[in-house]
């Protein structure tokens, strides 16, 4: 006799698994076709240590489902080529030996048809194991794929931004896609100061839903009364601070910022560039004039923190950044509205505006953990944990991050003086 107390709850196990695969399928799509206006010849350009070829995310990002699912899970599964283990293996240290990722452009092999026959023979097997999931172990296989989804979105930022700074090498000035959603016409309008008192808070994540490690646990925090700007620096605001020589004033800046800034010779954010006397600016559809209403980006944290010295306010901590987006809708310009580059908001009225999307937000704040934090087991815990040092935290989300990767609990993390990121601010005062 047929067990009926069980049948519904397998139903139940399988739709969700089922899910959970037409997930994997739309996120696996959403990196092809990021890549789909690629030349051959731009999957293999490594225009930086920091930057990664477009032909190695594709692979990493498979070799994550492979080492972490496919390879522990799937019974009988057979990789692809075992030499991927080493080649496509970004830091984990304890899975095995990562290729040195300065030299990430020096594989010209596997090919990027290979790659992407990688990819197919990665999504038939992760496929398979969805499709009959074992009893014993579901419940880590559907943890674990989730994190690969995000791990996944996470590189499909990494993509854009990597590609933006390889096309920016050319002097061509090559456009990534040339039929990118246009900037609307409108001002940012006048900054506004939302005041927020005193209190003791919550911060981090808490409640259902997907969070990484870093992001835990939920935790009190005492904030004395401050206030946000009601949107983020423009870059307009930021050409006034360039023009009252913010780039040559010591007293503005961090001791470190201000070497690294006399070292690199920095005299506006990156990809910034006069033409015939105009500012313009560098971005995925190509070189356009700057738009003086948009959010400033790829600013560093120096850069960040010197404009706000210069402006008599400072970079909020990511506690008062995370309270003042608690309860806010997640919505702006992110991946999916296909501008690719910050634009202006229309003014709202009340409330912080452009908290999501657009650009990721400097904070105060140091990547530390917080109180109580416990990276994963196993491989997984380096993910987040051991970068704990030296880097900022940024909040908020851009306008490559895809929207349903973001939350208030957020944390993303570079070091201070990374510029290629889409990076910009938001001032805050004392009340």
């Amino acid at each position: 006799m047929p067990n009926l107390a069980r049948e519904p709850q397998e139903r139940l196990a399988a739709d969700r698994f089922h899910e959970l695969f037409v997930r994997f399928q739309a996120v696996r799509a959403t990196s092809e076709a990021i890549c789909a206006p690629l030349a051959i010849e731009d999957f293999v350009v490594q225009s930086m240590p920091d930057v990664s070829p477009p032909k190695w995310h594709l692979a990493h990002v498979s070799w994550f489902f492979e080492a972490f699912i496919l390879q522990p899970y799937l019974r009988g599964y057979q990789p692809l080529d075992p030499r991927y283990d080493h080649l496509f293996n970004s830091y984990y240290q304890t899975h095995g030996t990562p290729f040195p990722r300065a030299n990430r452009g020096l594989l010209s092999r596997p090919t990027v048809s290979q790659v992407y026959s990688y990819r197919q023979h990665v999504d038939l097997a992760i496929g398979d194991l969805l499709a009959h999931p074992p009893a014993e172990y579901a419940e880590e296989i559907a943890r674990r794929v989730e994190l690969g989804l995000q791990h996944e979105q996470q590189h499909q930022e990494l993509l854009l931004m990597d590609i933006k700074h390889i096309l920016a090498q050319n002097p061509l000035l090559p456009a990534y896609r040339s039929d990118l959603r246009p900037a609307p016409l409108q001002a940012a309008g006048m900054t506004r100061w939302q005041r927020y008192p005193s209190g003791l808070r919550q911060i981090g994540h808490g409640g259902d839903g997907f969070a990484f490690d870093c992001e835990t646990p939920r935790h009190r925090q005492f904030l004395e009364d401050f206030r946000l700007a009601s949107r983020p620096v423009t870059n307009g605001e930021y050409l006034a601070f360039i023009e009252d020589k913010g780039y040559e004033r010591s007293d503005l800046w961090l001791a470190d910022g201000w070497t690294l800034s006399r070292q690199a010779g920095w005299q506006a954010p990156l990809y910034w560039q006069r033409v015939d006397g105009a500012w313009c600016e560098m971005t995925l559809g190509g070189l356009r004039p700057l738009d003086h209403e948009a959010p400033v980006c790829h600013v560093s944290f120096f850069e960040a923190d010197a404009f706000a010295s210069w402006a008599g306010a400072r970079l909020p901590s990511e506690a008062e950044w995370e309270v003042a987006a608690q309860g806010m809708p997640v919505r702006g310009n992110f991946l999916e509205t296909d501008h690719l580059q910050p634009v202006a908001a229309a003014p709202l009225g009340e409330g912080p505006e452009q908290l999501f999307g657009d650009v990721w937000e400097w904070t105060a704040s140091a990547y530390r953990p917080y109180p109580g934090f416990r990276p994963l087991p196993g491989s997984l815990g380096e993910y987040n944990g051991k970068f704990m040092s030296g880097q900022m935290v940024l909040r908020g989300g851009c306008c490559a991050t895809p929207q349903s990767h973001v939350r208030a609990s957020y944390r993303n993390f570079f070091y201070p003086g990374m510029r290629w990121q889409f990076a910009g601010l938001r001032l805050a005062r004392e009340a």
